[in-house]
């Protein structure tokens, strides 16, 4: 998935859109995330809950489709796609697609996929 926990990500459809915020959990079965302070329902609770000893309403961040938001470019300030590509050392990378700056290793360096010198 190219959406990690921790990424600031902004939201392309729905009564949110346009709200930025950073993923809080993603849940790459269902390919869902959850964005802090983005989609929140309210879920009433009984007194005598383990959450709210006195009853109420709790406010509660519902998971949104991956296809719904998109990861932010920290160059530009702006959405963009992401891609993963191999370095040098064989290592492998996501990176912004409009900028071109690297988000990050995925995965450590490969003798395979390393360059020929």
């Amino acid at each position: 998935m190219y959406i990690r926990s921790g990424d600031t990500v902004q939201v392309l459809v729905g009564e949110d859109k346009g709200k930025r915020g950073q993923v809080t959990s993603v849940d790459r079965k269902n390919s869902t995330v959850t964005v802090q302070g983005i989609n929140v329902a309210r879920k009433h609770i009984k007194r005598g809950h383990p959450q709210s000893p006195q009853g109420g309403r709790l406010d509660i961040e519902v998971p949104l489709d991956v296809s719904k938001v998109a990861l932010i470019d920290p160059e530009l300030d702006k959405p963009t796609r992401v891609g993963f590509r191999y370095l040098d050392d064989g290592s492998k990378e996501r990176y912004a697609k409009k900028s071109g700056k690297s988000l990050g290793l995925v995965s450590p360096p490969k003798a395979s996929r390393a360059k020929k010198s």
